[in-house]
């Protein structure tokens, strides 16, 4: 009896644990529930931040903290643990971000703030923890919401480790995981297409670009472009991308300036896709138009990555760059507060300046139809290296469409057709479109023949009108200087 009392009796205090067990376990989870509804961010970040902090006085753990951005620079450390995270899941990790882009064939799987992926590295544990705090950006201008504060978001990753691994994590573990993730975007690459998100580019740097996918077909072996001329930029490009020493010994930031200047539909939007699609490298699509100051471009441009092309489109017509020895002037308008311009010397600070050293590997693409309208100082070696005519198409040039159009490298009216393009000033833009009239090859070449010829006397007459015009203002010149002289000889 004794004995059996005595199991009741433990048995009654295990049911008693187990029961308040469970009821601390429910009120944890319950308080945790309300506290995710309920308490603000800021708090939740502030509290979890003191709780660790506290229990990490009394561990032989260290943690490292890996921001998204180091002042104005984006930190390589947290896009390759970002990107090499998530392919990493441990037994404890409760929530992954997925994400698809249309026309890509990979999903793209992030770490979820405030997660913890666990990851094993000689040996060693690691404890990684994303951590996003929400910040009140400072007020700004909004043409929609003249009373608006842009939330912001502030990302990091905490990663714990032993103490004594300091050194092989900053030697080793680091270095294997930027080296791991660059493998792994180019891969599963897909190139991008940015625009600057000017609603967001007050918060984050992060978000202040925002991508499409690249999906342009152009190649080198598509353009119409002169083949030595074609040649020449491919050589240079190969040249380019291998000399990262070369750059760094003879002192200069490893950067590459292209002019490419003509009329328009001569193909330079083309000529950039086959740009990236050569090299590998996402477009940063930058409308100098929407740039109110010199410090906001400063922002937009730095936030743009690592092997990258920067394109200005139209240069000539986008703005009116101001003397690079002018002060900004500002400007009352609409009673809110004065806005300043951008000026020649800010585009040119970060082509040339200080500030072109913030990234490695960037090539800076200016495209204009009027060489004879942008300063000098835009076109100088070091900041536009090489300059590239994109002239009205050549023989050569027709013949690399015929191939891409009809699929044919040689036709009788081949030759009549080479002759007229060398003197009918036709962009290749406009042979393309008359290539894709018909199916019927015959066809359509004696149709572009008939279209040069037009072209040709369209040209002729205009020259002729020009030449009138001119003779006309000489006249009227001539006429006011006479008068002028009439007057003064009279008086």
């Amino acid at each position: 009896m004794e004995i059996s009392s005595s199991t009741e009796t433990k048995l009654a205090t295990a049911k008693i644990v187990l029961s308040t067990a469970a009821s601390v376990a429910a009120t944890a989870m319950l308080a945790r529930s309300i506290a995710q509804d309920v308490v603000p961010h800021e708090f939740q970040a502030y509290l979890f931040c003191k709780i660790r902090n506290f229990f990490g006085r009394f561990s032989s753990q260290l943690t490292m903290v890996v921001d998204e951005f180091d002042g104005y620079t984006y930190n390589e450390i947290y896009g390759a643990a970002e990107t090499y995270l998530g392919s990493k899941v441990s037994p404890s990790t409760q929530r992954l971000k997925v994400s698809k882009q249309e026309k890509e064939n990979e999903l793209t799987v992030k770490m979820d703030r405030n997660e913890e992926i666990v990851d094993i590295f000689q040996d060693v544990k690691f404890k990684w923890v994303l951590v996003c705090t929400h910040v009140d950006s400072k007020n700004y201008h909004n043409s929609f919401d003249h009373t608006s504060t842009l939330r912001s978001e502030v990302r990091s990753f905490e990663v714990s480790f032993p103490k004594e691994h300091k050194d092989m994590v900053l030697e080793s573990y680091f270095p294997y995981i930027v080296k791991v993730a660059k493998s792994m975007v180019q891969e599963k690459k897909t190139l991008k297409i940015f625009t600057v998100d000017y609603q967001h580019m007050y918060g984050n740097l992060a978000d202040a670009w925002k991508p499409v996918n690249l999906d342009h077909p152009a190649t080198f072996d598509t353009l119409a472009l002169d083949t030595e001329d074609k040649n020449k930029i491919l050589k240079d490009l190969e040249r380019f991308v291998k000399r990262r020493d070369y750059y760094r010994k003879v002192g200069k930031a490893w950067k590459r300036g292209y002019l490419l200047y003509g009329p328009p539909g001569t193909g330079k939007s083309s000529l950039i896709a086959a740009m990236a699609n050569y090299l590998n490298f996402d477009i940063y699509d930058l409308e100098l138009t929407e740039v109110r100051c010199n410090s906001e471009l400063r922002k937009i441009l730095i936030a743009t990555a690592n092997r990258s092309i920067l394109v200005v489109e139209d240069i000539d017509c986008t703005i009116e760059l101001q003397d690079r020895m002018a002060e900004e002037s500002a400007s009352q308008r609409h009673g809110y507060p004065p806005q300043k311009q951008v000026t020649l010397s800010g585009l040119l600070n970060f082509i040339d300046g200080l500030w072109s050293s913030c990234g490695d590997e960037r090539i800076i693409v200016v495209t204009t139809n009027h060489k004879d309208k942008l300063d000098p100082a835009l076109l100088r070696p070091g900041r536009m290296d090489v300059h590239v005519h994109m002239s009205y198409c050549t023989p050569s040039g027709f013949k690399r469409l015929a191939a891409n159009y009809l699929g044919i490298e040689d036709h009788v009216l081949f030759e009549e057709i080479e002759e007229l393009i060398k003197t009918a000033e036709v962009t290749p833009a406009e042979v393309a479109e008359q290539l894709m009239r018909s199916d019927e090859h015959e066809t359509v070449l004696k149709e572009l023949i008939e279209f040069l010829v037009d072209k040709k006397k369209e040209n002729s007459m205009a020259e002729m009108k020009e030449k009138e015009s001119k003779v006309g203002k000489e006249e009227e010149n001539v006429g006011e200087n006479d008068e002028e002289e009439e007057k003064e000889e009279n008086n």
